[in-house]
């Protein structure tokens, strides 16, 4: 008799209510800690302190409605798009050179202004270039041994990588060229071919980083952290300081003196600073204890996946949001030479807000398709016994 299992259609799925607690908590732990930091700097020079957190929270809400629809939103008609999303995002990041469309701050030409919304193209390649590659790298898992058939995602990701760089956003396009070697060694590609990536990147990283006098500061002040104390090593120096008086306990939501002066615009991408600052070292474990439970979930939706696409996606997507997070740690603690990547859930900037929440809807996707493939198989498990 067909006898379908409502409850275990329906049943706990405990993955994916994981998934959505850790994105809600991370979420709401990242607009108090925005609103703590930002409010002095917005009401200072733009007269308003809720400035910042208004914009937060409509791009928060904006991400929360994306998460929802990636989330349940059908994969394999999803993947019937990837090129025109691939189209349309290098149009978006050649946009910012555009006069008129595309603005420049802080020396770097990274965002659109489309009426009052801004938007920084380079975000969405953080999600669709990972997209791309597992789909790709699924139509050709068979012949991944062949150098010629990778030569098109290969392709893709330098058209992106040299868009990026056009913006004179070097470190985000770093951070996508490695994100984009580690899906490609998960999808099992031949050793040699990392060494030869490996051998490549060297030489054009090194004269990106010393034909650019600001990554060369960046670079001497890491090293050397004394070197220029009020100049190029100021907001890295200021922000140890941070970390090292907080605590144990940190001195309380709101009651964080740095952020007044001594971190300049610490909403941004030095909000981790800040952060500790308020909740110490117990902060720190929470802030952790999160992004662990994220990791884990998001790596054990890709291992249960039985289709490459959906695993090299989970696996991908979730490395680009973990990876970020300890790349931005490592920053704001002196580890690494200061770059420009923001904290995913925290950061001032609704680009990386919104690209960080459709990052964890398709991962929950993923999680939740297995779920669905999974009481398939036993249903018909079921119905063959009879």
């Amino acid at each position: 008799m067909y006898q379908f299992d409502v409850e275990r259609e329906k049943g706990k799925n405990t993955t994916v209510h994981m998934l959505y607690f850790c994105v809600i908590l991370l979420l709401g732990l990242g607009l108090v800690t925005l609103y703590s930091s930002s409010y002095f700097f917005a009401d200072k020079f733009f007269f308003d302190g809720n400035y910042f957190i208004n914009k937060q929270i409509f791009f928060g809400a904006a991400g929360l409605a994306a998460f929802f629809i990636f989330s349940r939103v059908n994969l394999e008609t999803l993947r019937k798009f990837i090129m025109p999303f691939v189209i349309i995002t290098a149009v978006l990041c050649i946009l910012t050179r555009v006069p008129g469309i595309g603005v420049e701050r802080y020396g770097a030409s990274r965002w659109i202004v489309i009426g009052p919304i801004s938007y920084q193209p380079s975000e969405m390649v953080k999600f669709i270039l990972p997209l791309y590659l597992a789909h790709q790298l699924d139509r050709r898992s068979d012949r991944l041994s062949n150098f010629g058939s990778l030569i098109p995602p290969i392709f893709i990701i330098c058209i992106f990588f040299g868009l990026i760089c056009m913006q004179n956003n070097f470190s985000t396009g770093i951070f996508i060229l490695l994100n984009a070697m580690i899906i490609f060694y998960l999808a099992g590609i031949r050793y040699r071919y990392f060494i030869m990536a490996v051998t490549v990147m060297i030489p054009v990283s090194a004269l990106l980083v010393f034909t650019k006098e600001h990554r060369v500061k960046r670079l001497i002040s890491f090293l050397r952290p004394n070197w220029d104390p009020t100049g190029a090593g100021y907001q890295l120096n200021a922000s140890r300081d941070a970390i090292v008086a907080s605590g144990f306990f940190g001195k309380g939501i709101g009651e964080g003196t740095r952020k007044l002066a001594s971190i300049p615009e610490v909403h941004t991408d030095f909000i981790f600073s800040s952060y500790v600052e308020e909740t110490g070292y117990i902060g720190i474990l929470l802030f952790i204890a999160l992004i662990a439970v994220f990791a884990v979930l998001g790596y054990k939706a890709a291992l249960n996946s039985q289709s490459v696409f959906k695993r090299l996606l989970a696996a991908g997507l979730t490395t680009t949001i973990v990876s970020q997070t300890l790349l931005n740690i490592a920053v704001v603690s002196g580890a690494l030479p200061a770059t420009g990547i923001p904290l995913p859930f925290f950061s001032a900037g609704g680009s990386s807000l919104l690209t960080t929440l459709i990052c964890a809807g398709l991962i929950t996707n993923v999680a939740r398709k297995n779920k669905a493939d999974e009481s398939l198989v036993l249903d018909t498990e079921t119905v063959n016994e009879y």
